[in-house]
């Protein structure tokens, strides 16, 4: 079985998109900075340590710790959400522009992007295998997608990924598959990656983590993007403290999904003027436990 392809950290948008448009997803050396890799560990490993292992097969599994919310966790995830190659992959491979008719006017609209689900993933020795299994069911998504995907997931080595410590399972060309064709665990291969380097994919293609034999832990961190007409996999606005989200750059709020965009998803109401909910981040009055001030 053919593993999927490498490509250095320099590698270009457009280089990167038509590797992943071939395979459903491309491996990224030395993505991050052993800096930025050691401040991850630094903040995440105690919380990974307090967390229990799962109790069930899919999410968790009996040997794997999970833990999520991570803009609220720390101030490493930055550097994941805002790197120039993951970012411009997500939008080129999202952002398809669409047009649409309002009433004799044809407009084009281009979707947003946001930020979908956040987890630091450890895989303890003795863990099996996960199912093989598509993110963008999360959306019933339906395949063949003709074209559109739903999300653009990242998962970042913290730790060494091999074929025996749990390295990712990926199904090249799964992606390009229709909804009858049954993922097979022969068919996937294991992602192996050093500390900083990332595997990125898309949702429609088939992947899992995979079964540690080793002696020691696999960690990583895995976030997506999605199209910012979906609903979020994990809740942003109840899982990021409104003081948090206000210390985050502008950017990164709005794709945690305080933000509306051309389509017009996610505004609220204010005084009778459908407004962007970026607005509200200013506004002393606005809590996210209470709501919509009394006074609006």
């Amino acid at each position: 079985m053919t593993g999927l392809t490498t490509l250095p950290a320099t590698t270009g948008v457009e280089e990167a998109a038509a590797v992943m448009d071939r395979d459903g997803g491309v491996i990224i050396e030395d993505l991050f900075a052993p800096e930025v890799v050691a401040g991850l560990l630094r903040d995440l490993t105690p919380v990974l340590g307090g967390v229990e292992f799962g109790r069930e097969e899919f999410f968790a599994g009996a040997r794997t710790r999970r833990a999520g919310a991570l803009f609220a966790r720390t101030d490493g995830i930055l550097h994941i959400a805002r790197n120039p190659l993951y970012l411009g992959l997500s939008r080129h491979i999202l952002q398809k522009p669409v047009d649409v008719w309002f009433g004799t006017e044809r407009t084009t609209i281009t979707p947003d992007i946001q930020i979908g689900v956040t987890q630091a993933i450890q895989i303890a020795p003795g863990q099996g295998a996960q199912p093989l299994h598509r993110d963008d069911t999360s959306f019933l998504w339906r395949h063949p997608h003709y074209g559109r995907e739903a999300r653009v997931q990242i998962m970042v080595a913290l730790s060494e990924f091999t074929a025996g410590n749990g390295g990712t399972l990926v199904i090249p060309g799964s992606h390009r598959w229709d909804d009858e064709r049954m993922p097979s665990p022969e068919e996937a291969v294991a992602t192996e990656m050093t500390p900083g380097s990332a595997l990125v994919w898309v949702g429609s293609t088939y992947h899992g983590g995979g079964t540690n034999t080793s002696d020691t832990l696999r960690t990583g961190i895995t976030m997506g993007y999605d199209l910012a007409s979906l609903r979020q996999e994990e809740n942003q606005y109840l899982s990021v403290p409104l003081s948090r989200v206000r210390a985050l750059p502008e950017e990164v709020q709005r794709m945690l999904g305080w933000s509306s965009g051309r389509n017009f998803m996610g505004w609220v109401e204010v005084n009778g003027q459908m407004i962007d909910p970026h607005a509200l981040l200013a506004r002393d009055d606005h809590d996210m436990a209470g709501g919509l001030p009394p006074a609006l």
